[in-house]
């Protein structure tokens, strides 16, 4: 019943929880923020259920607990969101346990939120370098809107009657994984969950929208694949299994070079050239990208008109070395219809200048490395 939306685990009663559980000045800040002109006390007992009379008593609501409690973790004792970071793209146990970070995030569900998404900001990887334009670019691992939809979609959506595991947010080399107790809700399915909405705690949901951490209802997984797909990344892949959905997102494959700033753990550091596995493969930064001036000699022999030749020269500035990249990125970054994107990205494979990259989805391409278009004879 709860899974199909007939009926709510966030109104259920909670045993032995009474008004001294909730934190008053929290609720007052909270009705302030909305408009609420009565007092704290008949906004918890007149509106969602928080508070119901029932036989002859006061009954205080899951979602009361968890939205205004004191303190949830006494009633929900995992209700909170953990993060862990592993060295390396794979988890590993024993005495070659890779665990470099495991933080847990209590408090009530706001606190939680904010907390998890701060922390995401502050280890992952943020590349600072020149533009083509002469003005220094900041790129992060993660966008702001995606490193956030995961986050509250995990404390927006997940199952708080399953009590004996926690949300789980992993971060690997190459990816962002989380894990949130419970698995899809009404008629939410893999195959529609980008356009389909349901909401298994819609008072929760409803909150969190009032702090603006849910935009538009069903929009959030729509615009996450839109950020991902603009930045030439994977859909993320959301995976059922019994009682867990397993949220996966790709990391931005970033260079490493001699000059590039790296914010790690909250600190910036320099970090020498160095080989990195993005995705499982090696990526060797020493590997040097086909020049530009022998793009421009077969762009000349093509015959290919001015401004071909300066949208290909715009592109090939914004790519970093080993970057792949689709007709969406090409888009954002010539801010030019599609048709005029594929077609560029037609020329450049009929140059053989790029090579077609599996596994990152379809119609994805990098440049050829120097050493490959020195076995291909150019």
């Amino acid at each position: 019943m709860y899974a199909k939306g007939l009926r709510y685990f966030e109104d259920e009663p909670v045993y032995n929880a009474t008004m001294e559980d909730i934190d008053m000045d929290f609720v007052r800040n909270y009705i302030k923020r909305i408009g609420y002109t009565k007092s704290a006390e008949e906004y918890l007992k007149e509106n969602k259920k928080f508070v119901v009379l029932k036989d002859g008593g006061e009954q205080v609501s899951v979602t009361a607990i968890l939205l205004f409690g004191k303190n949830p973790q006494q009633f929900f004792p995992r209700a909170f969101i953990r993060f862990i970071r592993y060295d390396g793209i794979e988890a590993q146990v024993g005495k070659d346990m890779n665990v470099v970070k495991d933080v847990i995030f209590d408090g009530r569900i706001l606190e939680q939120v904010e907390k998890a998404v701060e922390f995401i900001k502050i280890q992952m990887k943020e590349k600072t370098y020149l533009g083509h334009d002469g003005i220094f670019v900041t790129e992060e691992e993660y966008s702001e809107f995606v490193r956030t939809e995961i986050v509250v979609n995990a404390a927006t959506h997940r199952d708080y009657g399953i009590k004996g595991t926690d949300i789980q947010i992993k971060m690997f080399d190459d990816r962002l994984e989380v894990d949130s107790p419970g698995t899809f809700a009404g008629m939410v399915k893999k195959e529609n969950i980008r356009y389909t909405h349901f909401s298994r705690n819609p008072k929760i949901a409803a909150f969190l929208k009032d702090y603006g951490y849910v935009k538009e209802y069903g929009a959030g997984v729509d615009r996450m694949c839109r950020e991902l797909e603009a930045a030439g990344l994977p859909d993320p892949v959301f995976n059922s299994n019994t009682f867990i959905l397993k949220t996966t997102i790709m990391s931005a494959a970033f260079e490493k070079s001699a000059v590039q700033t790296e914010k790690v753990g909250g600190f910036e550091e320099k970090s020498a050239v160095q080989a990195e596995k993005v995705g499982g493969l090696d990526k060797k930064p020493a590997i040097s990208m086909i020049e530009f001036s022998k793009i421009i000699n077969l762009c000349t022999k093509m015959g290919y008109s001015k401004p071909t030749i300066t949208n290909i020269e715009t592109l090939y500035h914004n790519v970093e070395v080993n970057q792949v990249f689709g007709a969406a990125y090409v888009r954002k970054v010539l801010s030019c219809a599609d048709s005029t994107a594929r077609s560029l990205i037609s020329k450049l494979r009929d140059m053989e200048v790029v090579v077609s990259v599996v596994g990152k989805g379809k119609g994805m391409y990098r440049f050829k490395y120097t050493s490959e278009m020195e076995i291909d004879g150019e």
